[in-house]
């Protein structure tokens, strides 16, 4: 077949689910698209589903737009909303209208009763499009790899870097991929080995035991030419499923005896270096001292780790704000998820003064506070990300509120948890990141690409359902290291090879 003329089906299904909170995110979270809109979506993205579109564009493929869903971090999704996108995934995929499936998913997604939503979609469309036509999937590298998963696509690989900076690199890598199958070039073999521990921090690539498992990932996989690509899982922290951990996936065109042992070696280091994976994280006095006293010409930001909105929580924390206000004259933007906050503002109007109670309204650990303001601004709370995590992509904080205190400090309240880890959601609001000595965003390492060069980035230790602490889990499902006692895992690869016309 001429690679001109050939057609692949494109989509995505973007969500980070914690299991903690006691609500449902449903589809009025999410960003969504169908059909055409998919690939006008995708051509300004810069997300895999981006990289997709730009390297089947540059191959010369004709795409078909399938489904596209994506909504910040939050609860489990809705088993009727995750059932209704299913179907229409299906839907598209019996059409058979294409020579291969190109997706981007996150890989923890979960809903009420489907821990694993991600590979329940992947076993469907198998199902729906049968055994011959190729699947290849970018996944986030804080997926929950799972078999399903492997069972069902040829080519499923992830980002490589947290902060995640790779993630239309991640997408190209799939269409290429691909390709090379579609042409016989590829027979696609997956090798995961896992071991049942998740990091407690020190999680990002650029530095410590992470960067220096991914160096020794591409030195081995440098050894043997059949190997494409080795991918490092560090699973999301805050899902309850079976088999949770640590987990490498080795790609190699074609069974291979190494993979095993490369997969199977650096799980055990992994596993080995298992205490070096903690934080050093700052407290918020520490913090806000900084930000009275910087080091240099920049507002500081707080990143808040136990209400981080990308890792589920959601967002509505004041502890931050409680100790900013025992701080007279220190500026700060601080955002606080509260619905009904907002529409009390909203009442109330614009340059009017109010006192209300703020946050405390979703998290069961947290109380609200009383403040007083006045209200700035009132929005749709809809901006376009900058990016480059994610950027030129909509984002939706709902119906949105600046309120300013009267000893300098400004909130953002947003009735859905907020992208804060962009900088276009405070100015598309008019609160200025240069005019503030800090700003708290719910983001622990994404923040730092999409803020740099305008703040000096901390971590800061905060309550919340957004970071692991002892006895964090009380899930039913998932066992692993250091939440329960796991013993001395037996690391062993399982291989998966596929066995339509088009693999081995």
């Amino acid at each position: 077949m001429n690679v001109s003329k050939r057609r692949l089906l494109i989509g995505r299904m973007y969500h980070e689910s914690n299991f903690l909170p006691s609500f449902r995110t449903d589809g009025s979270w999410f960003n969504e698209h169908r059909d055409a809109a998919v690939l006008q979506e995708a051509s300004g993205s810069s997300s895999t589903l981006g990289g997709i579109y730009k390297k089947a564009k540059a191959l010369g493929y004709e795409m078909i737009g399938a489904v596209d869903i994506a909504a910040p971090p939050s609860a489990l999704v809705d088993d009727d909303y995750y059932a209704a996108i299913r179907a229409a995934f299906v839907e598209r995929a019996k059409r058979r209208n294409f020579d291969a499936i190109a997706l981007d998913l996150h890989g923890a997604m979960g809903t009420g009763a489907i821990p694993d939503a991600d590979g329940d979609l992947l076993a469907a469309l198998r199902e729906a499009v049968g055994p011959d036509i190729p699947i290849g999937v970018g996944l986030d590298l804080h997926a929950h790899m799972t078999p399903k998963m492997l069972s069902s696509a040829q080519i499923v690989i992830a980002c490589k870097e947290n902060p995640h900076s790779d993630t239309v690199e991640c997408g190209e890598r799939v269409v290429e991929l691909l390709d090379e199958l579609l042409s016989g070039q590829l027979h696609p073999v997956s090798t995961l080995a896992r071991v049942p521990m998740i990091l407690m921090g020190n999680a990002e690539t650029n530095a410590g035991p992470l960067q220096e498992l991914h160096a020794l990932a591409r030195a081995l996989a440098a050894k043997y030419p059949q190997v494409r690509d080795v991918s490092l899982y560090n699973v999301m922290r805050l899902m309850d499923d079976v088999d949770m951990g640590q987990s490498v996936v080795v790609l190699s065109d074609g069974p291979l005896p190494a993979a095993a042992q490369i997969a199977e070696k650096i799980a055990g280091e992994f596993w080995r270096r298992r205490e070096e994976f903690r934080d050093d994280l700052l407290t918020i006095d520490q913090a806000l001292e900084l930000a009275a006293h910087p080091t240099k010409a920049l507002p500081v930001t707080l990143g808040d780790m136990g209400d981080r909105v990308t890792a589920g929580a959601p967002g509505d924390g004041v502890y931050i704000l409680q100790a900013a206000l025992k701080r007279p004259g220190l500026r700060g933007a601080i955002p606080i998820t509260d619905a009904t906050a907002v529409a009390k503002a909203k009442a109330a109007g614009i340059g009017v003064p109010i006192t209300l109670e703020v946050g405390g309204t979703m998290t069961s650990m947290f109380e609200p506070m009383t403040i007083r303001a006045r209200v700035r601004n009132l929005s749709n709370g809809v901006f376009t990300m900058a990016g480059p995590f994610h950027g030129g992509e909509r984002s939706d904080m709902g119906e949105t509120a600046v309120l300013d205190l009267e000893n300098g400090l400004v909130l953002l309240v947003t009735s859905r948890p907020a992208y804060s880890l962009d900088p276009q959601a405070f100015e598309s609001q008019g609160i200025a990141i240069g005019a503030q000595d800090f700003v708290v965003v719910k983001s622990g390492h994404h923040f730092k690409l999409n803020f740099a060069g305008l703040v000096e980035p901390l971590l800061v230790a905060t309550p919340g359902i957004g970071y692991p602490f002892p006895g964090y889990h009380p899930g039913t499902r998932g066992r692993f290291y250091p939440e329960h006692d796991v013993g001395e895992p037996a690391i062993k690869a399982l291989s998966f090879t596929h066995q339509g016309k088009r693999t081995i």
